[in-house]
């Protein structure tokens, strides 16, 4: 991937959890160049640091630079965790410090539930449900944006991976004092990954990172579903839960497509055959098509369409937003 003509490059970010993962190409050419970091950005009290965002970010784009030869770089899309509720901080400062250090003359960041509606559906209406240890629904009809749930696991994500956990340790310690919704096979499979359930409280609510420890037991109910009802009724009621988030944000008219992605989905046809079922039940206009691609293909496909001109997609204060230098 080297010798790259100069043409309208790009580059593409995909920032969460599990660190910073980015692109550098052309739209003439299409990605040239790949890089990660494992850390993720830090956030404090203005949110989401655009300083430590830049710190971490820079070496990456050198390095992808030298791999992809000469790219003179025009645009960026950063896609963030957190952007909507934590990226004050990053909408005021990021897009100056990118021009400043790259030069580039369009920057747009996006929440991570746009870059994983673009990289599934492309700019296409309809809705996608993004889950993993959390859950969010967004929708698009090409006008605007709408969101359901993504409030995390205190006040919502219902049907996330965290959720499920928690309903099957909850199944699980109903077994054990004796109580009616119990399940012995859960109850079996949190004893053998937590230890006796008894000291569960003590191990997981101390804990900073608990949201991530309650989905680490999805896969198990996945497991069990197989022969267990109240397994199988755990998944069914996740599926539920999708379903209506996927229905407040879908396009009411046309035939919208509705994807799915992320993690949580690797549980496979226990989960995705009441997904598939509820979603039918609940929008019988919108057709389901397999996701075509993660967040970080999102960002690219965003950052390839930004590099030649304006995005087709609706902008919007928190979601989506673009920042052109004045000399354009």
């Amino acid at each position: 991937m080297t010798g790259a003509s100069e043409g309208s490059g790009f580059l593409a970010v995909d920032s969460g959890g599990s660190g910073l993962r980015a692109v550098v190409g052309t739209a003439e050419r299409g990605p040239l160049a790949r890089r990660e970091s494992p850390e993720p950005v830090r956030t404090g009290d203005r949110g989401i640091d655009p300083e430590h965002f830049m710190a971490h970010l820079m070496p990456l784009v050198r390095a992808m630079t030298a791999e992809a030869g000469p790219v003179r770089l025009t645009a960026v899309v950063v896609g963030a965790a957190g952007l909507a509720s934590l990226g004050d901080a990053l909408r005021a400062e990021l897009p100056g410090a990118l021009t400043r250090e790259l030069g580039v003359r369009r920057v747009a960041l996006a929440a991570d539930a746009v870059t994983a509606y673009v990289g599934a559906l492309g700019s296409r209406p309809g809705a996608v449900i993004a889950g993993g240890t959390g859950l969010i629904a967004i929708g698009t009809d090409l006008t605007g944006w709408r969101r359901a749930d993504g409030w995390g696991h205190l006040l919502g994500d219902c049907g996330g991976g965290a959720w499920i956990g928690r309903a099957g340790l909850e199944a699980a310690l109903r077994a054990h004092d004796g109580r009616e919704g119990g399940s012995v096979r859960l109850l079996t499979s949190a004893e053998e990954v937590f230890g006796p359930v008894a000291g569960l409280p003590g191990r997981l609510y101390l804990r900073p990172d608990r949201p991530a420890v309650l989905a680490s037991f999805a896969p198990h109910v996945a497991v069990c579903a197989e022969g267990d009802p109240v397994a199988t009724e755990i998944l069914r009621l996740a599926a539920r839960h999708m379903a209506d988030s996927a229905a407040a944000v879908c396009p009411s008219g046309g035939e919208p497509r509705i994807g799915v992605t992320g993690g949580l989905f690797k549980l496979g046809d226990p989960l995705l055959g009441p997904v598939d079922e509820e979603l039918a039940q609940r929008l019988p206009h919108a057709r389901r098509v397999p996701a075509e691609g993660d967040p970080l293909h999102g960002s690219v496909r965003l950052a390839t369409e930004l590099s030649t001109g304006p995005l087709t997609l609706p902008g919007d204060g928190t979601m989506l937003s673009v920042t052109t230098t004045s000399d354009e």
